[in-house]
């Protein structure tokens, strides 16, 4: 899928098939996410959920590195991918994402969150993980989740 093939379109979450990326889904329709990203995600044998994509060029910032903005923008979106069955569906926004930035990512490394809610209940989801960058540490982060109902 093309970035302008997620612009404007609806969708949601879309299975990839074909690629590097096949075996997991990919949000359709979400277009700043498809702008900095596209984040991928899948679920792990364990059952836990694991959000990823590959560091390029266009993310990393005037030393070469990857932009802190872009790392905070994919634990913005991992924090969802990781509440996965804490939300059963429903909608959510993000009321707190704090980071603490740990290495530099580079250009081609893989870069994936994990992590785990360590509290839900009702309508608040508490979320911490990590960044790693071919399997070293980048970012630590914790988030809050509060589901919402779509108007």
């Amino acid at each position: 899928m093309s970035e302008n093939e997620a612009v404007g379109s609806s969708g949601g979450l879309v299975p990839v098939t074909e690629g590097d990326w096949a075996g997991w889904s990919v949000w359709q329709g979400d277009a700043f996410e498809q702008r900095a990203g596209p984040f991928y995600e899948r679920r792990e044998d364990d059952g836990s959920m694991v959000a990823a994509f590959r560091a390029e060029e266009r993310h990393m910032n005037g030393a070469g590195f990857m932009h802190g903005g872009c790392m905070m923008t994919f634990a913005d979106s991992a924090i969802f991918t990781i509440a996965t069955d804490a939300l059963a569906g429903s909608h959510g926004v993000t009321m707190h994402l704090a980071g603490d930035f740990l290495d530099p990512a580079r250009v081609g490394q893989l870069i994936e969150a994990r992590g785990e809610v360590v509290r839900a209940g009702g309508k608040t989801i508490y979320v911490v993980g990590t960044i790693r960058a071919d399997g070293a540490p980048v970012l630590s982060f914790n988030g809050i989740i509060r589901k919402i109902t779509r108007r």
